[in-house]
């Protein structure tokens, strides 16, 4: 039986807007839009081309020793100031790659939309999933049809075992050096990590390598970090268009209790960001996804001049009354 809607008001201000679904979750507190979702057909061409807390990215410090000879270790500050690999300047012909979002931005609606964009099916992503030589279950992700209000979309699903393991960002590297990710993938993935552990250092006022992250640590978010940069670097757009981000007062619950909308991760990350408010309470963007953003070059404005070659509406697995939880993509060649 399909799930369908059920009355529920605006989430309160602890409430998380992104919440992903693990495999013993149904979807539930869903607004008044009428909500359908369906498995996904495996009719995608193939072109060149659970979660215990909200993602709030709030990390625990604690000492963290050096375990590679000094060669080899790049600080977060290095892997941040990487250049964008692409000159944004010069993208006449080249592809333009857009989001809009209109209720924010977590790691798997960017994932379930990048996907979608390269014409991934399940088959496709779950083979990118075992690139990354990490012991999972078969099938982990899976992409899935969704509706809302009628419009259809497409949804992404990650279903993994418990764990309570945090990791520091020497940890997450090492799992993207041992992985089979293409180079610019890889260096994405790290940029994005260097990001969030920077902008935790910052929070907390320690170095950035002693940072312990939670959530933002977990094998959903690093799944999500680094599928969305391998897809990322696969359509390989000479520029990146993002809305500015919605946001909205109010409190997140997450493994520290509650902390003030947008989490101090997301409020340090938010700097040269455009936003705009959302009539709402409680997160709208994760620390995975606006580091994903920075990580990616992004820009933040209207939409950019380009002819619009393939478009895709992706949905977050909660929804926000009268609002549908997603965001618009389009993919396109810039002006000449």
């Amino acid at each position: 039986m399909t799930p369908r809607s059920k009355k529920a008001a605006c989430p309160t201000a602890h409430e998380h807007t992104h919440e992903r679904v693990t495999e013993h979750a149904t979807p539930e507190a869903f607004s008044s839009l009428d909500v359908v979702w369906r498995p996904i057909a495996q009719t995608h061409e193939y072109t060149q081309a659970h979660e215990h807390m909200p993602d709030h990215g709030q990390g625990h410090i604690r000492p963290h020793g050096s375990r590679r000879a000094a060669r080899e270790r790049i600080s977060p500050d290095e892997r941040e100031d990487c250049p964008v690999p692409e000159d944004k300047a010069a993208c006449g012909g080249k592809a333009v790659l857009t989001v809009r979002a209109l209720s924010g931005l977590s790691g798997d609606i960017m994932l379930g939309g990048l996907a979608a964009l390269a014409g991934f099916g399940n088959e496709e992503l779950n083979r990118a999933v075992a690139g990354l030589n990490i012991p999972l279950p078969e099938n982990c992700v899976r992409l899935e049809e969704r509706s809302v209000n009628g419009v259809t979309g497409v949804g992404c699903r990650i279903s993994l075992p418990h764990e309570h393991t945090h990791r520091t960002f020497r940890d997450i590297e090492s799992l993207i050096a041992a992985s089979s990710m293409p180079d610019e993938a890889k260096v994405l993935s790290l940029r994005a990590f260097a990001l969030l552990a920077t902008a935790e250092g910052a929070v907390h006022g320690q170095e950035a390598e002693t940072v312990t992250f939670h959530e933002v640590g977990a094998l959903d978010s690093i799944l999500d970090a680094c599928l969305c940069c391998s897809l990322f670097a696969r359509l390989k757009p000479a520029r990146f268009v993002c809305s500015p981000l919605p946001l909205a007062d109010g409190s997140i619950r997450c493994a520290h209790g509650l902390l003030p909308s947008p989490a101090p991760a997301v409020l340090r990350l938010l700097e040269g960001v455009a936003v705009r408010a959302f009539p709402c309470a409680g997160e709208t963007v994760t620390p995975t996804a606006l580091s994903l953003l920075k990580a990616m070059g992004a820009d933040f404005g209207p939409w950019p001049e380009m002819t619009v070659q393939k478009t895709v509406i992706s949905y977050g697995s909660k929804v926000f009354a009268d609002v549908p939880n997603g965001a618009l993509w389009a993919l396109g060649r810039g002006a000449a």
